[in-house]
């Protein structure tokens, strides 16, 4: 069955050439020119994936994710952003964005990403010739993880460190389990991006290095070792030094 996707784009010429793109790529697709059309629709029909521009009049694509995020709406978002700074990419995912692209993209990476975010919901069974995911650790029900001082109940998705309970999105949280299940070996680039997106977007991507530095913030304690370590060249490792 062909997916949903809900475009919202204020700028008239890139919302007609996606939206066809996508279509003779074989989605279903709703495109609206703003913040308020796009939340109206996502109420009324809830799509399969959202793509949101991050500039738009009124309200703009963060708030657009926030609004979603905040009534309890897991469906996977992406943003579209001129915005380049790792502050801009942090405050899209702070608002509970799942990935971004920048403009001016090339239309085969929105098509990659939104395959990435529909496996990982398990919504992508109509692309053929989407590549398979890497295998994951198989998930116990009601299994629990930990290292390093961090406990995780992979069944209900929720993640201490200590006493402390984490606020992670489901990014993150995939992101930590991954760590955690292999912590003290020292993980790529492309394993971590194949394990959590299904694709890797190569060595000119700072997707990870943005989720890394967002996880390490709410990991951190005063006075408390850091957990997450970064190998020069090669990749990150979770380890309590």
């Amino acid at each position: 069955m062909p997916q949903n996707v809900l475009l919202a784009e204020d700028d008239r010429a890139i919302r007609h050439a996606l939206e066809r793109a996508l279509t003779l790529e074989g989605y279903r697709v709703t495109a609206v020119a703003d913040g308020v059309e796009a939340l109206a629709q996502a109420h009324r029909t809830p799509p399969d994936v959202l793509v949101l521009d991050v500039m738009m009049p009124g309200i703009d694509g963060l708030q657009v994710c926030r609004v979603l995020r905040a009534e309890g709406d897991r469906t996977p978002i992406l943003m579209l952003t001129a915005l380049v700074e790792t502050a801009d990419r942090i405050a899209g995912l702070d608002a509970g964005a799942d990935d971004y692209v920048v403009k001016p993209f090339d239309v085969e990476e929105v098509f990659a990403r939104l395959r990435a975010l529909l496996r990982r919901t398990g919504n992508g069974a109509f692309d053929e010739d989407a590549p398979t995911p890497a295998p994951r650790e198989p998930r116990t029900s009601g299994a629990q993880v930990s290292a390093a001082g961090l406990r995780m109940d992979i069944q209900a998705r929720r993640a201490w460190r200590g006493q402390r309970e984490l606020e992670l999105t489901r990014t993150e949280f995939e992101l930590l389990e991954l760590l955690v299940r292999n912590a003290g070996i020292v993980l790529d680039h492309s394993t971590i991006y194949d394990r959590i997106w299904g694709y890797d977007f190569g060595p000119g991507s700072k997707n990870l290095a943005v989720y890394v530095g967002y996880l390490r913030r709410k990991l951190d304690e005063p006075g408390a070792p850091a957990l997450i370590h970064t190998v020069r060249g090669v990749g990150y490792v979770l380890r309590e030094d």
